[in-house]
């Protein structure tokens, strides 16, 4: 089978589309299907071509996380998609890229397969600025339904996207697929311990050490202020206390939390790491002693899948994609606001190793279900349907 990734985001950027569409083109290859990816190219302004991506050159845009804007149309990647003869287009996003994708599966006749990633309605404050945000919503949904049939087969991350779905009034047939993880890159005997003792020492980590960590898009979205103002209040309790915030990854939130953090009192005691390579990631998740996630935007929470991967146990703010996946207390752990964190914070830093060990244990065991292979089984039966349809 012969399938094209399109997507506007993609590693070396770190969220959670680009990590999944990576996933995506690695597992399709692994499992010998011909397959390419279509994206941006953050690296230069031309095109480029290499091992099965090809990259479109843009307008980088500062203010947003740097992502880079393509144009709707590049000749070269048509040419090249031509000789490819795709049967499957998949469209990962609904940027530039993802328009692009649409045209060419049109060109092509080519099967179109969407993943919806992103609750984008939570994303329209970075074009309205607050100002007629109402009216953006109304957009967004509008577009999601006239999207969501244009496409032979229509794929969402969990369940709380398709309930958004249906909420709004799609009401094309709806694939549930989690993005699948390569869970073996973040086991401790794939992980080189040199490099881990490394960071360690470059971010002064000893061994007496508590690390809280937070690894991903540094963003409003992601309420990282209310994790530093629940270490801030477990810190006015515990003010000799050996912990520390290291928060790992790029944004446009970074300053912002700079500030929060001297505004508080703890910076000091919160490490701003910045952007880092994807292919690195487990090593930061070495660094950690507990994972901390306030967000409540997340569509399946990669970045917490990761961690329980890491044999880190997580703390999130509670949510709704979270019911299935953290049971409190036993795989992981909940909190509700900054209060609540720093109480159960306490709890958590003091609780016996084995008891800790008990829980990331259960928490391995309950990501089995998002592995890769069971990704990409999931995938294929949609693509044959959708190949189907379009005959």
């Amino acid at each position: 089978m012969r399938i094209v990734i399109f997507s506007d985001t993609y590693p070396p950027e770190i969220n959670g589309v680009a990590t999944s569409a990576r996933n995506l083109f690695r597992t399709l290859n692994y499992h010998d299907e011909e397959a390419l990816v279509v994206t941006t190219n953050p690296f230069d302004t031309e095109f480029s071509f290499e091992e099965g991506i090809m990259r479109m050159p843009g307008l980088e845009m500062k203010k947003l996380y740097g992502y880079v804007v393509t144009s709707l149309y590049n000749s070269t990647c048509m040419r090249l998609l031509k000789e490819f003869q795709p049967d499957v287009i998949h469209i990962q996003t609904d940027g530039t890229v993802g328009q692009f994708g649409f045209m060419a599966a049109a060109s092509l006749h080519a099967a179109i397969v969407y993943t919806f990633h992103t609750m984008m309605e939570d994303y329209t404050y970075y074009a309205t600025r607050g100002h007629f945000d109402r009216a953006a919503r109304g957009i967004v949904r509008q577009y999601v339904r006239y999207k969501s049939h244009e496409a032979d087969e229509f794929i969402t991350p969990s369940e709380k996207i398709r309930e958004y779905m249906r909420s709004i009034g799609v009401d094309a047939y709806i694939n549930i697929i989690p993005t699948g993880i390569d869970f073996a890159a973040y086991k401790k005997e794939n992980i080189d311990q040199k490099k881990v003792l490394a960071l360690k020492n470059k971010y002064h980590l000893n061994s007496g050490t508590y690390t809280i960590l937070s690894l991903g898009r540094v963003a409003k979205e992601k309420s990282i202020d209310v994790c530093l103002r629940g270490y801030s209040i477990y810190l006015s309790k515990h003010p000799s206390s050996r912990t520390r915030f290291l928060v790992v990854g790029g944004g446009p939130a970074v300053g912002e939390l700079e500030e929060l953090a001297a505004k508080l009192k703890i910076a000091d005691k919160v490490t701003f790491v910045g952007p880092v390579n994807p292919d690195d990631t487990p090593l930061y998740y070495s660094l950690g002693d507990l994972f901390v996630s306030a967000s409540t935007t997340e569509t399946q929470g990669l970045t917490f899948m990761e961690s329980m991967a890491s044999s880190i146990p997580l703390f999130a703010r509670y949510d709704d994609t979270l019911t299935g996946m953290i049971k409190d207390g036993e795989n992981g752990f909940f909190f509700f606001d900054e209060s609540d964190m720093a109480e159960k914070l306490e709890a958590i830093v003091n609780l016996p190793k084995g008891e800790i060990k008990k829980i990331t244990g259960n928490a391995l065991k309950s990501i089995e279900p998002y592995s890769l292979d069971k990704f990409y089984s999931s995938v294929i039966e949609v693509y044959k349907r959708a190949i189907k349809k379009n005959y």
